[in-house]
């Protein structure tokens, strides 16, 4: 069957089953088990002839035999004995319940759309593609909230390109949501070095990446999207499912690329003896953090800079709070740029993310040895918020938009750059700051623009009015985030004293 009427007919299921109120995620969930089972045992067949990891009792074929309450039943059954297995059993079924509640309806989805393929001996862009491109319907689903755990592909991708992984690199993202820096890292090496030996892709497959995840639903459709596109083994996957910031793991990799999650205070939430609810702020305290906090962001960034070996290289996206706030974010960014080489910083336009009021960057460094000097020289910066306008239905970021800027940061030869700002060229994107005038700064704050906001000077120049209203949204979704967590402390100083 052609490419586009395998990803048709999943579409068309989905429709289906969502007549019945089941949700995206829900079907994704439920696709993620049957694809796992079916691969399962499409694998103890030729060309591959490898024994099963599923039990037999529970395999693929005793669903098929089944029809009506006995097969609802019995899947049910499988789900509950396979998710009380350890590892990869463990991983895409742990807490596994069927949201089928038709029995007709999981037997024609059983018989009808997945027996029908042969998903192992598809390429890894078909199914991978198709099961992508579920993910992202479920991100635009804003109720269920998946949006938080899926980066937008087209700036991945362009962080992929500039970072420019190769065979034989540690790959890691320690808040790995839904996969996508790791499989588009795969994606990468595979395009870019077709003639690998057979060594090198075992290893590009086995023992390359690895990811933290901390929610189990996330975890289990992560594990199956990096099956889908070809990454991991049969009986494991490099996805662990914890909080990455509770310790240090103890692995140091090469390249770590993440989205942590955005929301700016850890917090847990307590039930006195009197049943008074009250929120503890979870600070996390580790010996090789810089800072104490309880900002999430500082202590992913934190975490990154330790994952990285000596030379490593990271791309993560943080909120512009990280560039500015005072305090502990003041002594983490001072602390980044004399130990490591904050060599990029890439300021995104709104409109970019599913979770609403978000403003945010891409900030580039180099882990290095320890040192007197700063490591730090010059912090390239491009600007590709002011003057821009994206919208995620009508006008979405596409990776065009983001040639520019992988041209200027120039992977190939990063420390041979020219700027396009300058005195005769005022509207330029692209310039650099020297350490001394960054350290120099207020906080050393890196929250930094120089663009003419044409919209402020020029009524003509004013993006189009749902722009405008998205933009003005965000920025009141912001402000009210910030004095809910101005609130909760107020609050908790308040139960203290």
């Amino acid at each position: 069957m052609a490419n586009s009427a395998i990803v048709q007919k999943l579409w068309n299921y989905c429709n289906v089953l969502r007549d019945d109120g089941m949700s995206y995620g829900d079907y994704v969930e439920q696709l993620t088990y049957l694809l796992f089972l079916t691969m399962a045992d499409e694998r103890t067949k030729p060309p591959y002839s490898q024994p099963s990891i599923v039990p037999a009792e529970y395999s693929w074929p005793t669903l098929i035999s089944k029809d009506g309450s006995e097969l609802f039943e019995h899947y049910r059954k499988v789900l509950e004995e396979l998710g009380g297995k350890k590892g990869l059993l463990g991983l895409i079924f742990g807490k596994s319940q069927n949201k089928i509640q038709d029995p007709a309806k999981l037997r024609r989805l059983i018989v009808d759309l997945i027996d029908k393929e042969n998903w192992s001996m598809m390429s890894s862009d078909v199914k991978g593609d198709a099961y992508e491109g579920l993910l992202e319907k479920n991100a635009q689903d804003l109720k269920s909230g998946a949006g938080q755990y899926f980066t937008p592909r087209e700036l991945i991708r362009a962080m992929v390109d500039v970072i420019a992984p190769e065979p034989g690199d540690k790959i890691c993202d320690p808040a790995c949501g839904t996969g996508g820096f790791l499989f588009l890292s795969h994606k990468f090496i595979i395009d870019h070095y077709p003639n690998m030996t057979k060594e090198e892709k075992r290893r590009l497959k086995e023992d390359t990446f690895k990811g933290w995840e901390i929610v189990q639903g996330t975890a289990r459709v992560c594990a199956m999207n990096l099956l889908l596109h070809g990454i991991g083994g049969n009986k494991e996957m490099p996805i662990i499912v914890s909080d990455s910031l509770a310790s240090d793991p103890g692995d140091r990799f090469e390249i770590v690329l993440t989205n942590p999650p955005f929301g700016k205070k850890s917090s847990v939430t307590i039930v006195g003896e009197n049943g008074k609810v009250s929120k503890e702020k979870e600070i996390v305290e580790r010996d090789d953090f810089w800072a104490t906090t309880s900002n999430k962001q500082l202590n992913f960034l934190q975490h990154v800079k330790t994952l990285l070996k000596p030379n490593g290289r990271a791309g993560i996206v943080v909120p512009d709070n990280v560039l500015f706030e005072g305090g502990a974010g003041e002594t983490v960014r001072r602390k980044l740029l004399h130990e490591c080489d904050v060599h990029t910083l890439l300021r995104l336009p709104t409109g970019l993310f599913y979770a609403q009021g978000v403003k945010a960057n891409v900030l580039f460094f180099d882990r290095k040895p320890a040192s007197e000097t700063p490591w730090t020289k010059k912090l390239w910066i491009y600007d590709l918020r002011t003057n821009k306008h994206f919208t995620l239905k009508t006008d979405p970021l596409q990776r065009k938009d983001l040639d520019e800027f992988v041209q200027c940061y120039n992977p190939s030869r990063r420390h041979d750059r020219k700027p396009i700002w300058s005195e005769k060229n005022p509207d330029g994107r692209w310039r650099s700051y020297d350490y001394e005038e960054l350290i120099s700064r207020d906080k050393a704050s890196l929250d930094i623009f120089w663009l003419r906001d044409e919209s402020l000077e020029e009524s003509d120049k004013l993006p189009e009015p749902g722009v405008l209203a998205q933009e003005i949204l965000d920025d009141l979704e912001g402000a009210l985030e910030q004095f809910r967590e101005i609130a909760e402390d107020l609050g908790e100083g308040k139960e203290t004293n």
